[in-house]
């Protein structure tokens, strides 16, 4: 199997697309090679119609269950159990980071110098799938891993240690600017990785990620790591708020305990317009990426999905869709939250239910993620680890992987196909059924009146159900690559 050009196949996961630098840039504005993304293939997996009905009736059930039947003081007993672990501190972050840097680096390299092939490169293979997909993943599950992860922690405390600057940098970034820096970042790397014509050649992906890199260890030196990891680097503030959702919790001690499924979130502070409009982002750029192959999209444009022209003649269309889907997710959001308080008869401040009842939307976020990308993960993942062993193309074998058989049938057949299915709806339905739970335990939050509360949640509820009947819809429908 190898990667689609320009024209394409019909397919079932998404294309990824980075930005060129530099050289790079200027390449934009001339005709180039399209490359699709790694882990585009010829798999068509849709989800039975039955799973996507039956799934959107349990989520209405569940809902109008968890409205009526669930206090708020028993679901606040729920969430604040924990099952203390052990402590770990902070002494390995430095090393662990430095080593995630080497390895960057070595990758920057291979995307230089080695295969153009992004199946046989690792840099798209381990920015596209084991970061983009693998590592969210991870942090959902088992707390702030990027935090030790990144490549930025390690030369940052080495460099602030060299030239004797301070942890907080040399200046301070304004409290009004919040985290808006990271929502731009994030809509450059959204619209990059969707709309961009040619996503995965290994040079262009290598400058781009090389020089954002650099921008962010220079942000990093001025503005100190802490603010600019809040602030800038999109990230770090997009794994941070998906770790809220995990069942490992670190305090600032480095104890570790055993949490629910999204208790964190119910401990967060309402985030300001900027971290309001970052997950949303978040959420409908994943779920345009989804909507943007199927038929019915092209179908708006007059594009026969069928004979696919490409992905340079949807830049317009994409990009437009891009921005609706985002505008389209905010305005609705903000209008389940007006009417909540409203109907509860309240007079809390509009911005601070806003900005707390949004963490509801991380479950579906990540529940979504997961049903996206699952397939890139299985079969890409196979492809990354191939290509780890032979970075540069040179023959070598470093980890005994080089040669191994890519198991693309983990993905093809009935038996796959159907534990697939059940996976990815089960994924969605468990992410609306937890964003309930969350939405209920900050609406007593909001409103400790039981006659308040209820009343509520309603339109946020509706919204919840729509969005996830929405991702079963986005599953069952056939989409072009």
């Amino acid at each position: 199997m190898s990667g689609r050009t320009e024209g394409g196949a019909v397919e079932r996961l998404s294309s990824r697309t980075p930005p060129a630098c530099l050289i790079a840039l200027l390449a934009l504005l001339s005709p180039t090679p399209a490359f699709a993304h790694a882990s585009d293939r010829g798999h068509v997996l849709l989800l039975p119609t039955g799973y996507y009905l039956v799934g959107g009736a349990f989520a209405v059930a569940v809902s109008f269950l968890v409205l009526a039947l669930l206090p708020g003081d028993w679901l606040d007993r729920f969430w604040r159990r924990r099952l203390p672990l052990f402590s770990f501190g902070n002494n390995a972050r430095t090393a662990v980071s430095l080593i995630s840097f080497a390895g960057f680096a070595l990758l920057i390299a291979a995307g230089l110098f080695g295969s153009r092939d992004p199946l046989s490169n690792p840099l798209p293979l381990m920015i596209w799938t084991l970061l983009w997909a693998g590592v969210t993943l991870l942090q959902g599950v088992f707390g702030d891993l990027w935090s030790w992860l990144n490549p930025w922690y390690g030369p940052w405390r080495l460099a602030s240690r060299l030239f004797g600057a301070g942890d907080e940098g040399r200046w301070r970034l304004p409290r009004w600017l919040g985290c808006w820096p990271a929502v731009l970042l994030f809509f450059a790397f959204a619209w990059f990785e969707l709309i961009d014509p040619a996503p995965d050649d290994p040079a262009r992906l290598a400058c781009t990620a090389g020089l954002y890199w650099l921008l962010t260890f220079l942000a990093m030196l001025a503005f100190g790591y802490r603010d600019w990891s809040r602030s800038g680097e999109f990230l770090s503030v997009f794994f941070s708020m998906v770790a809220r959702f995990a069942v490992v919790e670190r305090n600032e001690n480095g104890q570790l305990a055993l949490c629910w499924s999204g208790a964190k979130l119910l401990a967060a502070e309402p985030l300001p317009a900027s971290g309001i409009a970052f997950l949303l982002l978040a959420l409908s750029s994943v779920s345009f990426d989804g909507l943007s192959k199927t038929f019915f999209w092209l179908g708006l444009f007059g594009i026969n999905p069928l004979e696919f022209p490409g992905r340079t003649a949807v830049i317009g269309s994409g990009s437009l869709g891009l921005v609706l889907t985002f505008v389209l997710l905010a305005a609705v959001f903000m209008l389940a939250v007006w009417l909540g308080l409203r109907l509860a008869g309240s007079t809390q401040a509009f911005g601070e239910a806003a900005g707390l009842l949004v963490w509801s939307i991380v479950p579906i976020a990540l529940a979504y993620h997961v049903a996206h990308y699952l397939t890139s993960l299985l079969v890409d993942g196979q492809y990354a680890l191939a290509a780890l062993s032979d970075p540069f193309a040179l023959g070598w074998n470093l980890f005994g992987t080089a040669d191994m058989q890519i198991e693309a049938g983990i993905v093809a057949g009935a038996y796959s196909a159907w534990w697939l299915w059940n996976v990815q709806a089960g994924a969605i339905i468990l992410g609306h059924v937890l964003a309930v739970l969350v939405a209920h335990g900050f609406a007593w939050r909001l409103h400790p009146q039981p006659s308040r509360a209820a009343p509520s949640q309603f339109p946020l509820t509706v919204l919840m159900i729509a969005y996830t009947v929405f991702g079963l819809w986005l599953l069952a429908t056939p989409t072009v690559g």
